[in-house]
């Protein structure tokens, strides 16, 4: 029987009484405090089409997981450049009352994929070929993590969940000058790998800002999954057409691996920060185990008194990131293919052995630095949102098609992108995907195996009681975006939209490079630590973050990155 989160009387009284309706950034007058901060729920996405579905399934009495699900369907349609239903992801969900879970909806490598699939005679790497068109794509896992979120914690009935989607796919919306941008861009590609077309193509000329998108395939597409859930897409007319794309265009996906696809439930990666309790992803994302390292790496440092984005600050932070990224490289896969080594790695003994080698007058060289010795790629196009309902219940979730627009290849008859999550393996061990991680055997190729991930979605108690829900898209930076929006907020005392606006910094052991936004790190502190040998090199954007913080007075902020076209809705 599904377990339902019912909603308490007085939060029925409370959404009787109602609040108004949203505009972009918005909200309703009731339960909102003069500081901006509101009371009932906050849904925070890279959409405001999206946040608004959320928000409005909040209101209709359903809890956070079914305002994920319909937000996950919505993005699908408003944000296809990474929200997907042929791609996967994760989900970190902690109920009001306090109790964790994490579901992994990670695609799969199909049955027919193999070791060396990617590499030429000479054993090379062909660099397309994991990348675009139909064999880069791995087995879609979104549409059966939605059903299994909602199977276990829903309350709405499933096709109230998918009906914004379906409007939005069939009425089509108002398309960004971003989005208008990419569109274009990447048009010369749509064309080649899309012979049938695609409504991403325009009939004539160039998108604009503004330019109304209709999506009636992929409206189509998620009527079945209304009406036949996860049997919708795995199965009967669009796993059809899905197959069928894979034959005329050289891909391995069979019906037989999309009816075996599951969701897995896995137990939560728990560590302490100070007095902060982390619930975090597991394998095969490696951003769990990782963030906590890179917390327990500088909580002995005292970063709060060194400053902001200071040169210690910077500079012990970056030697954490060097570490832990090198132990990424070693041991993170598949723990349903290979044993890792989770309890090593956390271990308090182990990071502080790790950090005993840091030089306060040098940068530690990458190539003087290898994963540690335990005796005892995805692209910068995924996208996450952040939900809290007013009873408490909290989902931080990362979707991902890896790169931007996936594979650029859409299910002819379906209307839905392929993901391009096959060049998140290590194609060849020790050889660096599209955005420079090494990885290692543990990430090798297998049939029905997982891809690692750097996705890092996070939930964060305090005393025992919600505090923060935070994550973020971009790559290999995802787990570096999370590290440093959490002590921006625990250590620098900065409010949510703040912390997430803040500028970054990036290092991930190979490239030996410190990545930083512009304007990240003052004159002074990039000298001094160019002095002690540090690389340092502008560039665009690090991350996205979408995140929520409880304060004290149980009122909630909201930070919706300024990077992108994210958009909060409240109330």
């Amino acid at each position: 029987m599904r377990k339902r989160i019912k909603p308490s009387f007085i939060g029925l009284l409370v959404w009787l009484v109602g609040a108004g309706h949203l505009t972009g950034c918005v909200s309703g007058q009731l339960g909102k405090n003069n500081s901006g901060e509101y009371r009932n729920g906050v849904v925070v996405s890279a959409k405001k089409e999206a946040s608004v579905v959320g928000l409005d399934i909040l209101k209709k009495g359903g809890n956070a997981i079914d305002a994920a699900v319909a937000v996950q369907f919505a993005l699908a349609v408003v944000y296809p450049g990474a929200g997907n239903i042929g791609g996967g992801g994760f989900m970190v969900y902690r109920s009001a009352d306090g109790r964790s879970n994490t579901l992994d909806f990670r695609e799969q490598a199909a049955a027919g994929s193999s070791r060396d699939m990617y590499l030429d005679a000479a054993g090379n790497p062909v660099v397309d070929k994991s990348l675009y068109g139909s064999l880069a794509a791995g087995v879609p896992g979104s549409v059966a993590g939605m059903v299994a979120a909602h199977e276990k914690y829903g309350h709405l009935k499933w096709e109230v969940l998918l009906n914004p989607a379906i409007r939005l796919a069939e009425d089509g919306f108002k398309i960004s000058a971003a989005q208008a941008h990419e569109l274009n861009e990447l048009k010369a590609r749509f064309v080649s790998l899309n012979p049938r077309g695609t409504a991403l193509l325009k009939a004539k000329g160039d998108w604009v800002e503004g330019d109304v998108l209709v999506q009636e395939q992929l409206a189509n597409t998620l009527r079945q999954i209304r009406d036949k859930g996860a049997a919708g897409f795995y199965e009967g007319a669009v796993a059809d057409s899905l197959v069928a794309e894979m034959q005329r265009s050289g891909g391995i996906i069979t019906k037989a691996d999309l009816k075996n696809y599951k969701a897995v439930w896995r137990t939560p990666i728990l560590g302490n920060y100070k007095a902060y309790k982390i619930i975090t992803m597991p394998p095969p994302s490696s951003g769990g185990i990782a963030l906590l390292q890179l917390l327990k790496s500088v909580e002995p440092f005292p970063l709060k008194r060194w400053g902001f984005n200071r040169d210690s600050t910077v500079q012990v932070m970056v030697e954490a990131e060097r570490r832990v990224y090198a132990d990424r490289a070693e041991y993170m896969g598949d723990p349903d293919f290979v044993k890792i080594p989770e309890k090593s790695l956390l271990a308090g003994a182990y990071i502080k052995s790790r950090m005993h080698s840091l030089d306060w007058n040098k940068a530690t060289p990458s190539s003087a630095l290898r994963a540690g010795d335990l005796t005892a790629a995805e692209h910068e196009e995924t996208t996450h949102f952040s939900i809290v309902d007013r009873y408490g219940n909290a989902v931080s979730l990362t979707t991902t098609l890896n790169g931007s627009y996936g594979a650029a290849m859409v299910v002819s008859g379906a209307g839905f992108l392929l993901n391009n999550e096959m060049d998140d393996f290590s194609v060849k061990p020790g050889a660096p995907n599209m955005y420079g991680l090494v990885g290692g055997e543990a990430n090798s190729i297998a049939p029905g195996k997982r891809m690692l991930s750097s996705m890092t979605p996070t939930i964060i108690e305090k005393e025992g009681k919600l505090f923060m829900i935070v994550g973020t898209p971009g790559g290999s930076t995802i787990i570096t975006s999370v590290f440093q929006t959490i002590l921006n907020v625990l250590e620098f005392n900065q409010k949510m939209q703040t912390a997430v606006a803040a500028k970054k910094f990036h290092h991930q052991w190979l490239p030996d490079v410190v990545y930083v936004e512009d304007g990240a790190l003052d004159s002074t502190t990039a000298v001094q630590l160019k002095k002690k040998g540090y690389v340092i090199e502008v560039r665009g954007p690090i991350g996205r973050v979408d995140a929520i913080l409880k304060t004290k007075w149980g009122y909630y902020q909201y930070g919706a990155d300024p990077r992108g076209d994210d958009a909060a809705a409240a109330w």
